[in-house]
């Protein structure tokens, strides 16, 4: 009988350790100062600053938040057209949007890749887009996994998972409760569809109406590839800026990260029995991708509404009085800002109207 070698079984070593090597350059270029070495250590070292020097932030009740999520069938996509190198900022978005609700400062970041055989050069270019997220986030990578499991996936399939650890002053920690009538709710442009809802866009895309990623779309301007698979965005750096203006007066109230359930389910989870939101859906222009997918599936605008984000990516629940300045220090990184709603005495319920 043959002697029986891992590499028989499906997992290559030797090529194996040439992905491996390609991902040092890209994970240094993550690193701050903050970041200890541990050089061929089973984990990664952060520092949290509690000393005097120049640096450090000087927390005095530090709080740590953590957050995980995936892709999801979004990685579809970029198996269809054979790009590889945004979905990893979609990964870190899905994370770091996910912290900084609660106020926090990313500051680290690790990846979970699963695969049906080594491949070094999409390992390459999904660790080289984390690492884009991650600088996008003010984050460090400083770890993750690479597993390659022939029986779990088909050669060519991936999966991807990341989690995000944050810190945040307990005397800071935003969590809705603050919520009262008066506020007003603030929208953030998002940039497209994002990670959620890909199971419907597939249905419709490529089985309803059979498009394949190459075809140019007139009312998109570009690409089915293209419109499906711009990355999430990540709002790290306008949140930090407005928190850190604000620091030590009550601005924000609430934070929402617009995901899967749309506006009104993720808004709802910060919101106090005593309250609702009330939306006017026609304050912010949606993204093209949306009347396109809508017209072409023949969506229901309460599904459309249920499933997708639908232009706005990120919410403010903010003090009416700063309101404008909110949004000007906001549009200062780039990110354009929407008055989408307010805040009114009622029971709990966001209404969209």
């Amino acid at each position: 009988m043959a002697k029986a070698t891992y590499k028989d079984a499906g997992v290559d070593l030797d090529i194996y350790a040439e992905s491996m090597s390609r991902l040092p350059r890209l994970v240094r270029r993550t690193h701050s100062p903050r970041v200890m070495k541990l050089d061929g250590g089973f984990a990664g070292l952060f520092k949290l600053d509690f000393d005097n020097s120049l640096f450090a932030r000087k927390y005095e009740n530090p709080v740590l938040i953590s957050c995980t999520d995936g892709v999801g069938t979004k990685l579809k996509i970029a198996e269809k057209t054979g790009i590889h190198k945004t979905v990893g900022i979609d990964l870190v978005a899905m994370c770091v949007n996910d912290a900084i609700c609660c106020g926090a400062e990313p500051l680290f970041f690790l990846d979970y890749i699963a695969m049906g055989k080594d491949d070094p050069d999409l390992l390459e270019d999904l660790v080289e887009g984390i690492t884009d997220g991650c600088l996008q986030g003010d984050c460090a990578l400083v770890g993750g996994e690479t597993a390659i499991m022939p029986d779990i996936y088909k050669v060519g399939d991936y999966d991807m998972a990341g989690f995000c650890v944050g810190v945040a002053e307990r005397a800071h920690l935003i969590d809705g409760s603050a919520i009262a009538a008066g506020d007003k709710v603030i929208g953030l442009s998002s940039s497209g569809i994002h990670s959620n809802g890909f199971s419907l866009v597939r249905k419709v895309v490529f089985e309803l109406a059979q498009l394949t990623v190459d075809q140019t779309i007139d009312e998109l301007g570009e690409t089915v590839g293209q419109a499906l698979l711009r990355p999430t965005k990540i709002y790290v750096a306008p949140v930090r800026k407005v928190l850190n203006h604000y620091k030590v007066k009550n601005v924000v109230h609430g934070v929402a990260h617009i995901t899967g359930g749309g506006l009104a389910e993720n808004i709802e989870r910060i919101l106090p029995k005593n309250v609702d939101v009330q939306i006017d859906g026609q304050s912010w222009s949606r993204p093209a991708v949306f009347p396109w997918l809508q017209k072409l599936g023949e969506i229901e605008e309460a599904e459309m509404a249920r499933v997708f984000n639908m232009g706005i990516g990120l919410t403010l629940i903010v003090s009416s009085y700063y309101a404008n300045s909110v949004k000007s220090l906001v549009a200062d990184c780039g990110f354009e800002a929407f008055d989408i709603g307010e805040v009114v005495d009622g029971s709990g319920k966001v209404t969209i109207q």
